[in-house]
């Protein structure tokens, strides 16, 4: 028997409920993947299944439907898969460098370990036990430096009220300390943490490593954030974080190294093109030409650089041939 379709129901149920301004027909499409006349379906079969199913009055006349919390009694309450998905993911954000998140998923862990009955919270904990010491999450090479908690609560603030900042910090290879008055737009998680803020000065977005900061102070006034400002979209200008003007990025992968590269998300703007030999070409847009040439590196001579003829240069003098790939 497939549950697949079951699944897809109960999980847009407890989606209903969570959401307090309703989902409309669009959201159901990209939660689940599917086309219209399936989302109406599945909206229908919850309306069927669940009559407490509400419409949610919207300005924009755009229908978007609701249910009430009560509505799905014991269906809502937490299974020993939550748990361990919430003890994963602390654990993942530990390795990442990203310890004030670690501490607020083991929060949520704890209020759902609370919120069991205590029948359930005894015959899930030996699973639980279980499945923690056969699950493992793996070692990621790479900078390991200590964030501060209260830099990223202090930003977290700033960022959220419009509050101009203060910024001391000294650049990498530097001993000399500087200051900045800067309008704090986000943080940019990666193997290094960056606060991305405009500067007022230079009329631009800078980055700024967390480790090079060393204080920041509130200066009183507030900001006008840039309304035209994405953080995804600016992300999304480089292959890793450093920023320059996007280029063509042109990839051959050999046939043997095909289906690797297609299981890849090298960017999100990247389309791919099948070659008659077997070998798949990746196209797209971006800036990072040096972080480009590192992760090209571990693919060695699998993969051959078309564009730009910068990165072409570079990765032929480096190109290894490993005993295996990425």
């Amino acid at each position: 028997m497939r549950y697949g379709k079951t699944e897809a129901l109960l999980q847009l149920a407890l989606e209903l409920s969570a959401s307090h301004g309703g989902l409309s027909l669009n959201d159901i499409e990209t939660m689940f993947d599917v086309g219209r006349r399936t989302a109406q379906r599945m909206r229908d079969a919850i309306a069927r299944v669940f009559p407490q199913l509400e419409e949610v009055p919207q300005p924009d006349r755009t229908k978007r439907w609701r249910l009430p919390t009560k509505a799905l009694g014991r269906v809502s309450e937490f299974h020993i898969d939550d748990i361990m998905a919430l003890e994963i993911a602390a654990d993942i954000l530990d390795r990442d460098n990203r310890p004030d998140a670690a501490i607020s998923v083991r929060r949520v862990e704890a209020k759902a370990r609370a919120s069991l009955r205590p029948d359930d919270a005894r015959k899930m904990e030996p699973d639980l036990e279980a499945l923690m010491q056969a699950e493992g999450v793996a070692m990621r090479p790479g900078p390991r430096y200590k964030v501060n908690p209260q830099l990223v609560e202090d930003l977290r603030h700033a960022i959220l009220a419009c509050r101009e900042v203060r910024v001391r910090y000294r650049r990498r290879y530097e001993t000399i300390e500087r200051n900045r008055t800067v309008h704090p737009y986000g943080i940019l998680y990666g193997q290094r943490h960056y606060l991305l803020a405009f500067v007022p000065e230079e009329n631009e977005v800078r980055n700024y490593s967390f480790p090079n900061i060393i204080g920041i102070e509130e200066t009183g006034n507030s900001f006008v954030r840039d309304p035209s400002f994405s953080l995804a979209e600016y992300a999304a200008r480089s292959f890793g974080v450093y920023q320059q003007e996007p280029f063509n990025v042109v990839w051959r992968f050999s046939p043997d190294a095909a289906a690797d590269a297609r299981d890849f998300l090298f960017h999100p703007s990247q389309t791919m093109e099948n070659q008659p030999d077997g070998g798949l070409i990746i196209l797209f847009q971006a800036g990072g030409l040096l972080e480009m040439a590192w992760h090209l590196y571990q693919w060695g001579d699998a993969v051959e650089v078309l564009e730009p003829e910068e990165l072409r240069v570079i990765h032929e003098r480096s190109k290894v041939s490993w005993p295996a790939r990425p």
